[in-house]
């Protein structure tokens, strides 16, 4: 068990998002790019659009614990999203509540828990595996990452800069790829050379996260 006393507040958890949806407007017309080689050339447009929402939504619930935080949060990724993205990011963020339901502050193993879970619910959701080049190829290792890292005793900010970096290496091992999940799969080898989008989104996520907690 790691030796891990820094609590992340409820405040960080809505600097998170508010970050994410900074970071996912800033990268909107590079995640349009990676998507327009391989997909609708709308995973950029959709994500910004999503977490922008999510910014709407926040502050009614701003007083609220984690949990009703990142339901919300799921909810409106779903209703706002479209595409396959909505769904998955939307399955990842109740998963996640679910994992943390009436905390007003996650320690080490909570956000653990929150990871795992929440990747559960993207997997459960888009039936992908790890080497399918979707955004699992980034969230499985970014999560066994972060576990291996607080078995071995690093705090929350070290374990979380090594999900970040799992989950860069997920997302640059997209590339070399054939994909084998959703709309990218119809172009069959055309799709090898390209980065996934989706798994270029939950870097951006991930390293929203890690940028929060520093």
């Amino acid at each position: 068990m790691a030796e891990n006393n820094m609590l992340i507040t409820k405040e960080q958890i809505i600097q998170w998002l508010a970050k994410s949806a900074a970071i996912l407007n800033e990268n909107k017309a590079y995640l349009t790019e990676l998507d327009s080689a391989i997909g609708d050339a709308d995973h950029g447009a959709n994500m910004a659009r999503g977490f922008n929402a999510v910014l709407d939504k926040l502050p009614a619930v701003a007083d609220k614990d984690i949990g009703t935080l990142l339901k919300t949060t799921g909810m409106t990724l779903m209703s706002s999203v479209g595409g396959t993205s909505g769904p998955l990011y939307g399955a990842f963020f109740m998963r996640g509540a679910s994992a943390v339901a009436g905390k007003a502050e996650l320690n080490a193993d909570d956000l653990g828990q929150l990871l795992a879970d929440g990747s559960s619910g993207i997997v459960q959701r888009g039936r992908a595996e790890v080497g399918d080049k979707t955004m699992v190829d980034a969230w499985l290792p970014a999560v066994a990452a972060f576990k291996t890292a607080l078995a071995d005793g690093k705090d929350i900010s070290a374990a979380m800069q090594l999900c970040v970096d799992a989950a860069e290496q997920g997302m640059r091992s997209t590339i070399p790829l054939q994909a084998k999940k959703g709309r990218a799969s119809y172009l069959g080898g055309r799709s090898i050379g390209h980065q996934d989008p989706g798994a270029t989104s939950t870097y951006l996520l991930l390293k929203a996260l890690l940028d929060t907690l520093e």
